[in-house]
């Protein structure tokens, strides 16, 4: 997972300083101010601690098949527990309470159906809805599946998220960055993520 140098800008449409992510980056923050990123087969997880206003956003894939280990825990579901714990690490360092963070998940489009058999964005969406079950964190809000890329949203002090559905004509540029970060994905052992969870 990428934290490296997310793009910085000012939305003009929504008046306020904005962090861009892209597959692979996390963001984090204590602010005012949104994060937004546009989702094909990838999934977003937007969380919040709503009693020291920190959020974060992060942007990820799977990169093979997890069904055939019957758990959602094996094979490439790895790099999207380390997206998960990453994020919210960086949250905890920031002062959020794990015991208090919610989230909102998006994402999971049927872009990549072309990328072999497998429909990625239904195994991203089954994952993170899985992971956040299992650590006991509430799922406020969620748009997943169907066949539309979204740009997402996330303001940072409220919480609140606006998602908005682009053309039903998959997005070429969303297409086209997805499928090299699946392949850098697919090119990597397994040996190449670190698992960890904090203490609780």
């Amino acid at each position: 997972m990428e934290s490296s140098s997310p793009l910085r800008y000012f939305d003009r449409e929504f008046q306020v300083e904005a962090i861009k992510i892209l597959p692979g980056q996390y963001h984090a923050a204590r602010a005012n101010g949104a994060i937004t990123t546009v989702l094909g087969s990838c999934v977003s997880t937007c969380l919040w601690d709503p009693a020291e206003r920190i959020g974060g956003m992060n942007h990820f894939m799977l990169p093979g098949d997890t069904a055939s280990a019957g758990s959602p825990w094996a094979a490439s579901a790895r790099f999207g527990v380390y997206a998960m714990e990453v994020l919210i690490n960086e949250m905890l360092r920031l002062g959020a309470d794990r015991r208090r963070m919610v989230a909102k998940v998006f994402g999971g489009a049927q872009l990549l159906a072309g990328f072999g058999r497998l429909d990625v964005g239904a195994k991203n969406s089954e994952f993170v809805l899985e992971f956040l079950r299992v650590e006991g964190i509430r799922v406020l809000a969620q748009d997943l599946l169907d066949v539309c890329p979204r740009k997402v949203h996330f303001f940072i002090d409220s919480g609140k998220v606006q998602v908005k559905r682009l053309s039903l004509t998959p997005n070429e540029t969303v297409q086209k960055r997805e499928r090299e970060y699946l392949s850098r994905l697919a090119g990597k052992g397994s040996g190449d993520v670190e698992i960890f969870k904090p203490p609780r």
